[in-house]
């Protein structure tokens, strides 16, 4: 008797105590979250609407920022389309077939993700750049990419393109090829095989790779800085208009831009976890 007495005490003590440490964990979590996500949120549209929601207004309907904005939204427009077809067709062939090179595909996928933004933006500089491999060249033929829309959009496309192939790739690998095959066998084409088999299994990974390929090309700054120039009105999206203003001390404008970022970010989150509950659900 006096030994279980003895065991529910201690069994009645470490429930405590892990109740105690669950509860630290809790609020250390939150306490973090509120410091470095809510109250820079809540800060970002504060500075915005300090003048009111009139001149709040007025910033977003500059010239200026609608140019930034159309920009922001044809990189995202063109590089989104250009790295879904470049990730699905990349994880269909990693996943469905062994070749040579193949390792150093799945490496050159992940190459963005080691590579600073800046420095990739160097890179485009120093290949079509005016002093770069193919800017004389260009020049002669009136091409201009760097300080230009097509210098954006290729930067874009670099720091970008890894997402959707890495979200598919994992759900491809792990559907397995069998129900493809037995399409095969009963006369379905390639194409038909791949619409009809492949593509409605790895639709919710598709998505998912989609909206966070998205949410990077409008938000990107490094490397389409090193690119753009800087020219307002022409070459500069969203965030370099936001750090332009800010260095102006035109606070409510960059603000203002800053929360049209911020707007973006918070819908992707909602449609991320709506995609990932949708997932799970299916």
């Amino acid at each position: 008797m006096h030994v279980s007495t003895l065991l529910v005490q201690r069994r009645t003590h470490a429930s405590s105590q892990s109740a105690l440490a669950r509860g630290l964990l809790i609020g250390a979590a939150l306490l973090f979250l509120g410091l470095f996500l809510v109250v820079p949120l809540v800060a970002v549209f504060t500075f915005a609407l300090q003048k009111g929601l009139g001149a709040y207004l007025s910033a977003l309907a500059q010239p200026e920022s609608w140019a930034a904005i159309r920009l922001t939204l044809t990189a995202a427009l063109i590089a989104v389309p250009l790295n879904l077809v470049f990730g699905l067709a990349a994880s269909w062939l990693i996943a469905r077939f062994r070749f040579f090179g193949r390792d150093l595909l799945i490496t050159l996928i992940d190459l963005p993700f080691s590579v600073s933004p800046v420095i990739a933006g160097l890179i485009f500089v120093l290949m079509f750049g005016r002093q770069g491999w193919l800017g004389p060249w260009l020049e002669a033929h009136d091409l201009h990419i760097i300080f230009a829309v097509p210098g954006i959009v290729l930067a874009t496309i670099f720091v970008t393109f890894p997402f959707v192939a890495r979200e598919v790739l994992p759900v491809m690998q792990a559907q397995g090829s069998d129900e493809e095959e037995a399409a095969l066998t009963l006369g379905a084409s390639g194409w038909t095989m791949f619409v009809r088999v492949t593509l409605p299994k790895v639709k919710w990974g598709v998505l998912y790779g989609v909206i966070l390929c998205n949410a990077r090309a409008m938000g990107e700054f490094g490397a389409v800085s090193v690119v753009s120039g800087h020219v307002r009105g022409v070459t500069t999206t969203l965030p370099l208009h936001a750090e332009i203003l800010y260095n102006e001390y035109d606070f409510v404008g960059a603000f203002a831009a800053a929360s049209l970022l911020t707007m973006l970010a918070l819908v992707t989150l909602v449609i991320k976890k709506y995609v990932e509950w949708r997932a799970h659900a299916s």
